[in-house]
């Protein structure tokens, strides 16, 4: 079983290639191929993600990027005489030039040895999300492969728990009932996780995201867009050299106290900004400082929410995902609590926490092999807005 997989939810143009050559438990495969173009350079000046930029860099991209990848897997063949590009594809792509443009190259391949293609409907940017919809279903039609919308915090779920072995990797046998924390740019969520396929957001965040803080707070204290690292890069500093700033005050803790399992971050970026007022001019120490403060105020307010939700579930595993699941702090307090409380602890390779295409793939093949069908390419639509829950 080969498994095409696309991704183009945000600002990450990505495609793999993954091969599950046996029909055992647990699931074992192959990465082919797997590669990743970043727009960040290109969003800086907006100080984030600009929908219209990456909706045109996805479409630009995904021809080429295709090339590569099935040139990567071995699987790129061209044919005698290309194929004549029938009206359908053309109606796919009405607001994709840059996409249609660049589609007749893939009628001059053969088609390649995949077995199915997979693609992420949502949650995301929706005209981002549209580009890497209409190539799926474009390719779907080319070469007559079934086709399976994916949703992408799902893919984050299942790329957090891939364990290494001698084939490539291998999906473990996850204990169920589990608990899964979503952390990103655009969401902070609570899963409980019944079994594959069955899910309930039982905790979510009430305004900004924690990656959205994590950025609001890099603005504030003049760090260049994506904040996230540099945050945390100064906090790192700031604990190393025992840094004492008595101009920094203790940060709010938001919704510690709460009784539930919900989130806020804005109150700690207000926090931030009448800080940053008042203080004026900041010296590196002062950067340093309030770094490292709201890096402890997240990070405990995280900590406090999954272990009630853990304790209150029974359940024995947690699964951390999505791009601030990187942040070094978080994933060490994380494993600590886990630790503290004999639960396994799932934290994924660092360069699987950021979106990426393999996420897409391995959800897709967990999917066919729970005997999920394939969906008819007329019927999938992005959606911004795709909630993970299941009912």
């Amino acid at each position: 079983m080969r498994i095409l997989a696309i991704e183009t939810s945000c600002d990450e143009t990505a495609l793999s290639i993954i091969e599950s050559t046996e029909d055992t438990s647990p699931i074992s495969f192959a990465v082919l191929a797997n590669n990743v173009l970043s727009q960040i350079e290109m969003h800086k000046e907006y100080g984030g993600v600009f929908p219209a930029v990456a909706k045109r860099e996805h479409a630009k991209a995904l021809v080429p990027l295709l090339r590569t990848t099935l040139n990567d897997a071995q699987l790129l063949n061209n044919l005698p005489t290309p194929t004549v590009m029938a009206e359908s594809f053309t109606a796919l792509f009405p607001q994709e030039p840059e996409l249609l443009q660049a589609l007749p190259e893939c009628l001059t391949w053969q088609k390649p040895a995949i077995d199915a293609i997979a693609v992420t409907s949502g949650p995301g940017l929706e005209p981002a999300l549209w580009v890497g919809i209409n190539f799926a279903k474009a390719l779907s039609t080319l070469w007559d492969l079934p086709l399976y919308p994916i949703n992408h915090m799902e893919g984050h779920i299942y790329s957090s728990v891939l364990e290494k072995n001698d084939e490539g990797y291998m999906v473990p046998n996850i204990s169920f009932p589990a608990l899964a924390l979503l952390i990103s740019g655009g969401h902070t969520e609570l899963i409980h996780i019944e079994k594959f396929g069955a899910y309930t957001k039982i905790g979510e965040t009430r305004d900004d995201a924690i990656g959205e803080a994590f950025d609001k707070v890099a603005r504030l204290l003049g760090l260049e867009y994506p904040g996230g690292p540099k945050i945390s890069k100064l906090a790192a500093e700031a604990r190393a050299e025992n840094l004492i700033n008595d101009r920094v005050p203790t940060l709010p803790r938001p919704m510690i106290h709460s009784g539930d399992l919900h989130f806020s971050f804005s109150g700690i970026k207000t926090a931030v900004l009448y800080l940053t007022q008042k203080l004026g001019d900041l010296t590196i120490e002062d950067k340093k400082g309030i770094a490292r403060e709201f890096e402890n105020s997240v990070t405990e307010v995280l900590i406090s929410k999954c272990k009630r939700a853990l304790q209150e579930t029974n359940a024995q595993t947690l699964i951390i995902g999505g791009g601030v699941s990187a942040n070094t702090y978080i994933r060490e307090h994380i494993q600590t609590l886990c630790d503290e409380l004999g639960v396994h602890a799932y934290i994924p390779e660092r360069h699987l926490s950021t979106d990426n295409a393999l996420m897409i793939g391995i959800t897709a093949l967990l999917k066919i092999k729970n005997g999920v069908q394939a969906s008819a390419p007329e019927t999938i639509r992005a959606n911004g807005g795709l909630s993970l829950e299941t009912h």
